[in-house]
Parts: structure tokens; sequence; C-alpha cells
């Protein structure tokens, strides 16, 4: 038997045993070792408040009803292979796009190898590390550039890490919880403590703040909160010209923005970013094989599985997405292990 995941009604979840899937011809079989919850995309389905998500029962259709086993990053190891499938594949550590289950079927070409310098649960990083590369490279930044990320979850994180390897006069990170400011380590940083800095975005001071980091503005801001709101706050404090990246997911979270004010008169660029897709002035280059090379090579370098904070059976899965939910100050990276 396995066992599933499945969000089955806002805020609640079953782990359901279902047999075990025999892999088809052309297929494996993947035994999960561990998989990432997104304290992002994954707690608007928790919460309900994913676009069109609807009941089972409701009368509108919808691609995604609950109940829904639902999730993006676990790794595992094969366990079975199919007759046609290459036996190279036997044993193989193994990334893949899957729900939150023990067990599952997939063809080797649905699946990612981790490369043997990663640990698997540095593996469950790569469809964020994959985000933060899209991210840098939607919003292109330049030698001497001022650069403000506002939130600091694991996509934040890991974005505001790729930044500091460029040679940037100034680079401002914010988030509302102590723990996510003090998680990024100078040290580690190339930019050194005088061009790194971390700031409350609730504090009165924050615009003030900002304003003395990078008087006249900053050249590129990343929203990548969550929180719509936080787009006053990043257009507020963008320079003539400049360029607001959008990474965040807000789902039906709705808040009235300021386009007023200096808005139009200063020129500046919303981008919005979605990692589903190459942007179309890199295409002609770039593929999704080549941004995966650049975010495994990533991993490796920033070691993102420091930032796990908590190590949850599936089990007790409820009580993690609990967490997550009223007690997200405590947690950066929340793992499920099998």
């Amino acid at each position: 038997m396995r066992r599933t995941l499945y969000f089955t009604a806002p805020r609640q979840i079953e782990i359901r045993e279902e047999p075990l899937p025999d892999p088809r011809d052309d297929e494996v079989l993947v035994e999960t070792l561990c998989s990432a919850i997104s304290a992002g995309t994954e707690m608007l389905v928790y919460r309900g408040d994913f676009p069109q998500l609807k009941d089972a029962h409701d009368s509108l259709s919808s691609e995604l009803k609950y109940p829904l086993a639902y999730g993006y990053a676990a790794v595992g190891r094969v366990k079975d292979i199919g007759k046609l499938v290459d036996r190279e594949w036997e044993n193989r550590l193994v990334f893949a796009f899957q729900p939150h289950t023990s067990h599952f079927t997939a063809k080797p070409e649905a699946l990612f190898s981790v490369p043997q310098s990663l640990l698997p649960e540095a593996a469950c990083f790569l469809p964020n590390m994959e985000t933060a590369v899209n991210l840098v490279q939607d919003g292109a930044p330049i030698l001497g550039e001022r650069v403000l990320v506002l939130g600091q979850g694991v996509v934040g994180m890991l974005t505001a890490s790729l930044l500091a390897e460029f040679p940037l006069e100034r680079l401002v990170t914010a988030d509302r919880y102590e723990l996510r400011r003090n998680a990024l380590n100078v040290e580690r940083l190339t930019l050194n403590a005088q061009r790194f800095h971390s700031l409350d975005p609730d504090a009165e001071d924050f615009r003030v703040s900002l304003s003395g980091y990078a008087q006249g503005g900053f050249d590129l801001i990343y929203e990548l909160s969550g929180n719509p709101s936080a787009l006053n706050d990043a257009i507020a404090a963008t320079r003539f010209s400049g360029r607001v990246v959008i990474g965040s997911w807000y789902g039906e979270k709705r808040a009235p923005i300021d386009f007023g004010g200096a808005f139009h008169r200063s020129r500046i660029k919303l981008i919005s970013s979605q990692v589903s897709a190459i942007a179309p002035e890199l295409s002609a280059r770039w593929d999704k094989s080549r941004r995966f090379g650049v975010a495994w090579d990533a991993l490796a370098r920033i070691k993102p599985e420091r930032w796990i904070t908590h190590r949850v059976p599936l089990n007790e899965a409820a009580e993690a997405y609990r967490l997550l939910d009223e007690r997200p100050q405590e947690t950066i990276q929340v793992l499920l292990t099998y």
C-alpha cells in the first residue's frame, strides 16, 4: 500500500492508503524519501484561496477540485522498473513534480536524476531554485544597481542568494518575520555587510529606511511576499525607469494599489514573472533543460537545506500545515518525510 496526502476541504487534509501502483512497461516505481511543502502556492490550496478551487460537489466545473492530491517537490529512489526501461534507472535518486505520496510511477523522461553532490533534502528545493533563476533572469540585474527583495520566504531567500553573486551596489531584503530576516548568513554572501541589509516591512519607518539605503530609489525590486499590498511599497521605492518584478502568486487575495502619484511620471516597469515559461526574449537561447542545469549548480553552491526548520512524518502532515498557517514566523522550509 502507498500513503497519499489529500486536501479534502479548506484547512482539512487526509492521509489515504491506496494500492501500490505497478509500473507499466515504460515506467518506473519511485519510493519517496522527502517532499517539500510550498508555503506559497500550496498554502493557497490548503486555505481554499486558489482561484477556481471548488468542492467536488460544486456545480461549477474546475480543473482543481477537492479532494485533491497536490504538491510538486518530491525526491525518492527508483525501486522497480518496467521491462522497456534501461536498467541504469534502478536504485537511482530522482526528483519529480509529484504530489505528497509515499510511492508513485512515472516515465523516466518525467524524472530528474539528482546529482551525486546533493543530498535528497537539497534536491527538494529544485522547483523554488528554478523559480529564483527565472526571477533573476526576468529582472536582469546590472552591474552597480541597487536591488530590493520584498519577501524572504524560500523563493525570496534563494533569489536574494543569487542576486548576492552579482556585483551590486546595494542589496536590501525585507520580511516581517525575524527568523527569515536573519537566515541569510551574510558571511556566505559575496556582498559584504556594508552592501547587504535586511529590514522589517512592518516597521513604521520602513519607507524612510529604504530611502536611506537607496537615495532616489531602487533600480530593481522583486515583490515576492505573497501580499499584493506590498506592491505599494515596491512602487514607492522604485526610481525613475526602474523595474518591479512581480513573482508572487496572490490567488484570490486583493488589495488597492496606488497607481497615482509618481507611478506614471516615473515610467516604472511592472514585469510579471512565472516559471512555467521562458521569457520570450531569452527563448531563442534558453530552454527548460538549460535553466534546470543552472538551478542544479546553484543548489550545490547555496546549500539551501540549511533553511529546513521542520521535518515532519507524512502521517503528521496536518500539524505541518497548521504550523505554516497559524505560526509561519517559526518556519522557513517544512519538509515531509516518509
